[in-house]
């Protein structure tokens, strides 16, 4: 299943989607309150919940994936500037978009050329060294929610996570 939904989001064309919403704050404003991160996963869930038979089940079970993802987001930037949280949804997933500045590239750096433009966290193999412990809960994230999650570059000095969840409600 994990394959299915990496074969259709491998092109990482968010043009395919059909955005949602996109948010964008001032990274000093956004870690100013660590209670940000709890009322932009609200938003952001209740959002991704619209248009299933059971918005409320589905806004709660993602809601746990988009929090830690937000809250590794949060954790990552000190760089001035702007963090955006964007929503696109296809017909088979919902795509959740974090793009920051960092100054490390979230701390983690790809020995290989090619794999230093985009790394699947799913099966990445021994061309990822991390320093955190993302990794592991990115990898439990994306086993749990069966999503493809994955971190990019994005610039010179910026990241994204990008995740994208299932729209099936079938959730183990």
């Amino acid at each position: 299943m994990e394959t299915v939904l990496e074969e259709q989001t491998s092109c990482f064309d968010d043009h395919a989607l059909a955005p949602m919403i996109s948010l964008e704050l001032n990274v000093a404003m956004f870690k100013s309150q660590w209670q940000f991160c709890d009322r932009i996963t609200e938003y952001l869930s209740e959002i991704l919940g619209q248009g299933h038979s059971d918005p409320a089940r589905y806004s709660n079970f993602l809601s746990v994936a988009a929090n830690e993802l937000i809250e590794i987001a949060f954790r990552s930037t000190d760089e001035p500037g702007r963090i955006s949280f964007s929503l696109y949804r296809s017909a088979t997933f919902n795509r959740l978009r974090i793009a920051f500045a960092c100054e490390e590239a979230f701390g983690w750096q790809s020995t290989s050329a090619r794999s230093s433009e985009r790394q699947s966290l799913l099966g990445a193999g021994s061309d990822l060294v991390l320093k955190s412990d993302g990794t592991i809960l990115l990898r439990n994230l994306a086993t749990l929610f069966r999503a493809a999650i994955r971190i990019e570059k994005n610039g010179a000095q910026g990241i994204q996570i990008i995740a994208d969840f299932p729209s099936a409600e079938d959730f183990q």
